[in-house]
């Protein structure tokens, strides 16, 4: 199938089709690369906009849960969901799990719903490299939202708010000292923090809990891009479906006042120029491992290093200026 077709049928909302999509973008190979790029070249341009949210949380706070019940519920409604979900690789093997369709066991059989999982590989930041690449797939594909779920919650988990609109933290009740696990990085880059688990005898934790997060937000520095009340703190449960509906009325709200006063548009605008240089430091550093050239004077000068010959800032000039 090539590029023109494989993009058509995308279009027209074909599921197979955007799972070998996602599948020729995620590749490595050279011939599927350039395929790659005919086919999001095709498919590029503003006609078709999803709401892209990202999502990340703690270790055990229920991401898989979380997104099956709020997957659920906008379906319900009648909107198309994605959800793209980043599992960790082996450092060792290399290999990855990739069972998230396994834990939303209901939503990966709704006919409204796609869920991809997807190797993050050697890339940090909590997200794969080519997962900008798969959210402008399930736009083009027609899905109304698109969600994003990281490998879980850290500082440099942040990347995936360089790639969504919204950026949603789920966090658990009673946590302990979360606040210092999670530090600045990412609580100034969240739009909305849920604290999930919100029931049973964890619903008065979760309670205390949201309070404490929401006088945190008050000592950050509003951020402009944001109206009254924003980034806020919300108490959610995914077991329960409890406060679904309100967490995706501040969204809409969120998203809704942006777009009326220019943020939305230019905080897309800001991230495509930002993964686009992206994209060329990532190819310069394969043509780096690809050349042999670039190679044999890449061992030289770590050689010469190792030998205690030069300086390493001293070889790592030279190595650029060898490049460029």
């Amino acid at each position: 199938m090539n590029a023109q077709e494989l993009a058509e049928r995308v279009r027209a909302g074909e599921r197979r089709a955007l799972a070998r999509a996602i599948t020729l973008v995620e590749s490595r190979r050279a011939d599927h690369r350039k395929n790659a790029i005919a086919l999001l070249d095709r498919l590029a341009g503003p006609d078709r906009q999803a709401l892209r949210i990202g999502l990340s949380g703690t270790p055990g706070v229920g991401k898989s849960t979380f997104i099956e019940a709020f997957g659920s519920m906008l379906t319900a409604q009648g909107l198309r969901v994605a959800v793209l979900a980043v599992d960790p690789s082996s450092a060792r093997s290399g290999g990855s799990i990739l069972g998230d369709k396994t834990r939303m066991e209901q939503l990966s059989r709704d006919p409204n719903a796609f869920i991809r999982p997807s190797p993050s590989q050697s890339t940090l930041g909590g997200v794969a490299r080519r997962t900008r690449d798969a959210v402008v797939l399930c736009e083009a594909a027609g899905h109304d939202v698109v969600l994003v779920e990281t490998v879980g919650v850290g500082q440099s988990e942040t990347m995936v708010a360089d790639m969504t609109d919204l950026f949603v933290l789920l966090l658990a009740p009673a946590g302990g000292d979360e606040l210092q696990g999670v530090k600045r990085g990412i609580m100034e880059t969240a739009d909305l923090i849920l604290v999930n688990k919100a029931d049973g005898e964890l619903k008065s934790a979760a309670m205390r809990t949201c309070a404490d997060y929401a006088g945190a937000l008050r000592l950050l520095r509003r951020r402009p891009q944001d109206p009254d009340g924003f980034p806020k703190v919300m108490t959610v449960s995914a077991q329960d479906r409890a406060g679904l509906d309100a967490a995706w009325a501040a969204m809409q709200t969120l998203a809704d006042w942006r777009r009326e006063n220019g943020f939305f548009d230019a905080r897309r605008a800001e991230q495509a120029r930002r993964w686009f240089e992206e994209e060329v430091r990532l190819g310069l550093l394969a043509r780096l491992e690809t050349d042999p050239a670039a190679q044999a004077r890449l061992r030289a000068l770590g050689d010469a290093v190792a030998r205690g010959e030069a300086s390493v800032p001293g070889a790592a000039e030279e190595m650029l200026a060898t490049l460029l």
